[in-house]
């Protein structure tokens, strides 16, 4: 049986890292561009922050392997944690409380247990490996998602349509046309609120392992579905889909895949 890390230590890993972040948001600090032909913007709070999180894991499990957006890959095994400092770097540099820090842990390449910390607004929703948990203003609660099974009567979240191209445009904008509500540029708090009960669907394209892996077992602890297009595991990235039931789920991908 393996012994998962507690989640006292998510939330030595996340405090370290808003250390560095919450001193640094809305203060204007220098923006690099990871990109010539477009924009892709990195802080020096993206990097500190990282930096400080691979710090306690290094010291605490010196076995584990580090997959980190900043950084790239150290160390290997079974056990590989993987980060994103600033997941939503774009609103960090608008000054808009939707990003967060994603921290997961794969074993053996599925997402065992995650967290994500939003530490402007102090909340934290996480997953331990059995259940999925809130804690912020208005006190601490177990993460459920709702019973959503009907298109028409769902919430669904992307960060922009001009992410999807070709056939997966049109397949976003028919699963759009059906829903009852849609809305953008929440990045990974848009999964947090479909653990959390206020959405239903969150749609993505080219996701990469550090975007996804902390909030895979937040959404399965708390009742939902997540995969790829093709209805595989998401923990590799690219197109994915989020549901809070399998019936939602199921209707949403033959939308999307139907173009």
């Amino acid at each position: 049986m393996t012994i998962l890390p507690s989640p006292d230590f998510l939330f030595s890993l996340v405090e370290a890292a808003a250390r560095e972040s919450l001193p640094r948001f809305r203060q204007g600090g220098a923006i690099d561009n990871k990109l010539q032909d477009a924009f892709d913007p990195v802080t020096e709070a993206d990097r500190a922050a990282e930096r400080a999180i691979r710090s306690l894991i290094e010291a605490s499990y010196p076995d584990h392997g580090v997959l980190g957006e900043e950084y790239g890959t150290s160390g290997g095994g079974r056990h590989l944690w993987v980060i994103d400092p600033i997941d939503g770097t774009r609103a960090f540099i608008s000054g808009v409380p939707v990003w967060g820090t994603l921290i997961g842990l794969t074993i053996d390449g599925t997402a065992r247990i995650g967290i994500m910390h939003q530490p402007f607004t102090t909340e934290r929703f996480w997953a331990d490996g059995d259940a999925a948990f809130y804690d912020g203003p208005g006190g601490p609660s177990r993460l459920a998602v709702r019973p959503t099974r009907d298109i028409d009567s769902a919430t669904l979240f992307t960060t922009s349509p001009r992410l999807f191209t070709g056939d997966r445009r049109a397949g976003f904008e028919a699963l759009e046309a059906r829903a009852r509500l849609t809305r953008f540029g929440t990045d990974c708090y848009a999964f947090a609120m479909l653990a959390a009960g206020h959405a239903d669907i969150v749609v993505e394209a080219g996701l990469k392992p550090y975007d996804i892996v902390a909030l895979i077992p937040i959404i399965e602890q708390a009742g939902g579905m997540i995969t790829t297009y093709d209805g595989g595991r998401a923990e590799s990235g690219g197109d994915i889909v989020a549901a809070a039931t399998p019936e939602l789920h199921a209707a949403a991908l033959e939308i999307l895949n139907r173009a």
